[in-house]
């Protein structure tokens, strides 16, 4: 079990979080919330001592194994299955062993041959997925997954869901993927204000909870203001009137007493439309015929065809490696075909998001001179509105692109598209380095998008809520499917799942009595529901009174000092006394959390079991 008390972190006068406070306790996964740059990443890296907090304290169980997504390459293995297979704890069975590292290495995109290679011969992304296997096959206590799916395919995501739902340890989460977040975690834990807090279920009701928290807050500071109000015209009035001396001090003393509720400050989001340039054709582009390979051996587009008119939403979707993005530039010229032609409507304006863009962003320009570099015909207030839709207000538009973050960069991108009338979208991977807030804000502009899109996106709730047309690289070839993305999982479906699904299936014995076999696993699902329910409960409300009791004991800590100061013997007594009661409180309810976390985890496995029974 990790317990967290207290835990401040700082960057001179930005403060992350401070006095945080929070348990995971064994078999909880996790979903770490909060923007960009609200101290996400750098509670991974205090929880696996990369860095130090100002102050507070992580405590673990004997022997706990803290295992992490490193975004630090480094391979010691000569092929990519000896990598793999060097981080198991304990390998009694060799061959079990390996079996479970190649089970994970298929699951992520590795093919047989690849378990060969020399982890120096992968690209980029595939060094990364090697890294996610090594760390998934080393099974630890807690694992730390910042960003995973990243430089994983539509294909690998959904096979890392259905692993990370079975997945036995403790768990912490961050994801610009709603839905796959919600999905594979049991509670939900947010920075926010330089706070954090915990609660059981997903996204939507911890956002609902402070959403609602801060209503209460702001509707309670203005009733404030109003008493506050009219206590001083009170005291104004009558200050001077003897007869009213006792009520006016008794004003001016409630108020000393009073703490005044400070207004909450406004938290940005983006929030921008596209400039739309007008079209009034039928068809913004048609590709036709298009064939292109950077080895003539291995074509990676044969003979494709695609029309686009106006208000389309086209979603580019499939494993990696086999021509997506190659696509994608061929529509927007930056490739020229082997064969057949691109051709645009008379009308047409393109707004290009490509993966390399942000290499060619200079980095000696500041965002606002970059912004302006697309359109120098701009006023400086219109640059300046630009960078404050993609929250670059202020002094932040001055910036150097040499010290953005990814998804800062990516902003800037965006702003430039802004900053050009288009008609016509071809977005490839835009969402990678948003945070959750910035990605539901990118659809909303999508969705009001009056022209047409065509996106490259391994992120399902994108596909889900946008796409209605779909180009499918998968066995081989690339084609268009006419209808969403649910309607293609209904009637067609990855190939490598419907080459999985048959050899999942051919674990298990056939049943004689198939109804009887429904209606045992059914009674099994509500048993499991209901019992490992009533535990995850009962851990959550330990988890809650915890909280209480160390914020009340910090509470009667602080009383004390005050009663010293005053020379109250008696309220030193008894905050002292309450201080006690409530920390040895918290020991008892400490020991019964370790033993209810003992007890999820051993049902956990015993319910593991029962598709092998």
């Amino acid at each position: 079990m990790l317990t967290v008390s207290s835990l401040s972190k700082s960057y001179g006068s930005q403060v992350l979080f401070e006095d945080a406070s929070f348990i995971v306790a064994p078999g909880e996964r996790v979903g770490l919330v909060g923007r960009n740059g609200h101290g996400k990443t750098t509670l991974f890296r205090i929880l696996l001592e990369e860095e130090a907090a100002d102050g507070g304290t992580i405590t673990t169980s004997s022997g706990y194994r803290i295992g992490h997504l490193a975004q630090r390459l480094e391979f010691k293995g000569r092929s990519v299955l000896a990598e793999a297979v060097s981080s198991i704890r304990t390998a009694e069975d060799g061959t079990d062993e390996s079996y479970k590292a190649k089970a994970i290495l298929a699951g992520l995109g590795f093919d047989e041959a690849d378990l060969v290679r020399h982890p120096a011969e992968l690209s980029g992304g595939f060094q990364v997925r090697l890294n996610l296997a090594r760390v998934l096959v080393s099974e630890p206590d807690l694992l730390l997954l910042d960003e995973p799916t990243n430089y994983l395919d539509i294909v690998s995501i959904r096979w890392l869901r259905r692993f990370l739902c079975a997945w036995k340890g403790s768990m912490m989460l961050i994801t610009h993927d709603r839905d796959f977040m919600d999905s594979v975690t049991t509670h939900t834990m947010a920075i926010h204000r330089c706070r954090i807090r915990k609660l059981l279920g997903g996204t939507e009701k911890l956002y609902d909870q402070i959403l609602q928290e801060e209503m209460i807050h702001e509707q309670t500071r203005l009733n404030d203001e109003r008493k506050r109000k009219e206590a001083d015209a009170f005291i104004s009035r009558f200050r001077a009137q003897a007869t009213r001396a006792k009520a006016v001090q008794s004003r001016i003393k409630l108020l000393a007493r009073r703490e005044r509720l400070e207004e909450l400050r406004e938290i940005k989001d983006l929030d921008f439309r596209f400039n739309e340039a007008a079209f009034h054709g039928k068809w913004m582009m048609e590709a036709g015929g298009l064939s292109f390979s950077f080895d003539p051996a291995c074509p990676l587009i044969d003979r494709f065809s695609l029309s686009v008119g106006r208000g389309d939403r086209v979603a580019v979707v499939g494993p990696n490696g086999k021509g997506k993005t190659t696509l994608l530039r061929l529509l927007a010229g930056e490739l020229s075909p082997r064969a057949g032609q691109v051709k645009l409507g008379l009308h047409t304006k393109i707004g290009y998001f490509g993966q390399t863009n942000v290499d060619r962003l200079r980095p000696e320009l500041s965002i606002e001179e970059e912004v302006r570099s697309t359109n120098p015909s701009l006023t400086r207030t219109q640059v300046r509105n630009l960078c404050g839709a993609m929250m670059f207000g202020g002094e932040m538009a001055e910036k150097r692109i040499s010290v953005l973050s990814g998804g800062e960069r990516s902003r800037v991108l965006l702003a430039k598209i802004l900053a050009l009338p288009v008609n016509l979208l071809l977005l490839d991977e835009p969402t990678n380095h948003l945070d959750q807030e910035s990605v539901d804000a990118f659809l909303e502009a999508l969705n009001a998008f009056d022209g047409a899109v065509v996106i490259v996106t391994h992120v399902e709730r994108v596909l889900s809520s946008l796409a209605t047309r779909l180009v499918v690289f998968d066995g081989g070839k690339a084609e268009p499917f006419e209808g969403g993305y649910g309607d293609f999982l209904e009637r067609v479906g990855w190939q490598a799942e419907r080459i999985e699904e048959p050899a999942r299936q051919k674990k298990k014995e056939p049943s004689e009595n198939r109804r009887d076999e429904r209606r045992k696993r059914a009674e099994f699902v509500s048993r499991r529901a209901r019992e490992l329910g009533e535990l995850r409960g009962a851990i959550s409300d330990v988890e809650a009174e915890i909280m209480l009791l160390e914020d009340q004991a910090a509470k009667d800590d602080a009383k004390v000092v005050e009663a010293s100061i005053r020379n109250d013997g008696e309220g030193v007594r008894e905050a002292s006394s309450s201080a006690f009661a409530a920390r040895r409180r918290t020991e008892e309810l400490y020991g019964r959390l370790e033993k209810l976390g003992d007890e999820l985890l051993a049902k956990e496995r015993e319910f593991g079991t029962y598709d092998e029974a």
